[in-house]
Formats: C-alpha cells, sequence, structure tokens
C-alpha cells in the first residue's frame, strides 16, 4: 500500500482547540479518517518550527489520498498543509533500473 506523509500547520483556532483537548483525540480522528479510506495511520507527530504535525499513512492510492487532503482543507483548521508521496529504498532501486528519454530545455 502506498505510503503518504502528511505535514500541517494549525489555525489559531485549531490550536486553542488542540491545548483544550490535547492531542491524543486528534491521533484518534487522523487514524480514523485514514481507516475511513481504506488505509492506517502509521504514525502521528506535533512539532515545532515549520510544521505543526506531521503524520504518515498508509493509504490504498493516490485518490484516497487526494480525499484525505481535500476532507482536510474543507475543514478551515489549516492555514498550510501539504501531501508528500514517500517511496521506499526498493522503489528507487526499481526507478535507477527504468531508462526513460528526456530533453532539457534548448536541445
Amino acid at each position: 500500500m502506498p505510503k503518504f506523509m502528511f505535514t500541517g500547520s494549525y489555525t489559531h483556532d485549531a490550536v486553542a482547540a488542540i491545548r483544550k483537548g490535547g492531542g491524543s483525540p486528534r491521533k484518534a480522528a487522523a487514524q480514523a479518517l485514514a481507516t475511513s479510506l481504506g488505509g492506517t495511520l502509521e504514525c502521528l507527530y506535533f512539532a515545532f518550527g515549520e510544521w505543526d504535525f506531521i503524520a504518515i499513512a498508509d493509504l490504498p492510492d493516490t485518490v484516497a489520498a487526494a480525499s484525505l487532503a481535500s476532507a482536510i482543507g474543507e475543514s478551515g483548521s489549516m492555514s498550510r498543509f501539504a501531501t508528500t508521496v514517500l517511496l521506499t529504498p526498493a522503489d528507487m532501486d526499481a526507478a535507477s533500473r527504468t531508462s526513460p528519454t528526456y530533453s532539457p530545455p534548448g536541445t
């Protein structure tokens, strides 16, 4: 199953709600969201710096990932949100064995 990393920064109101309710309910909500799309939440971490949280989930496909991202974006709880497809070392091994044809600009 493909693996995706989701990173986000909460709005002021969302931060206030997390301070009131704690982080565990957010993890449970993230797991329920992934499960509703046929996937699983591998981990959820809160963070300092550029992102307020980092989550990694196994989802059936990019359609499920887009649905997850849309649901979160639609909620209005994020000031920023990003989805990253994660590749395994075996994925990179397979990619390194391909021979794509590419012409850079100006050639």
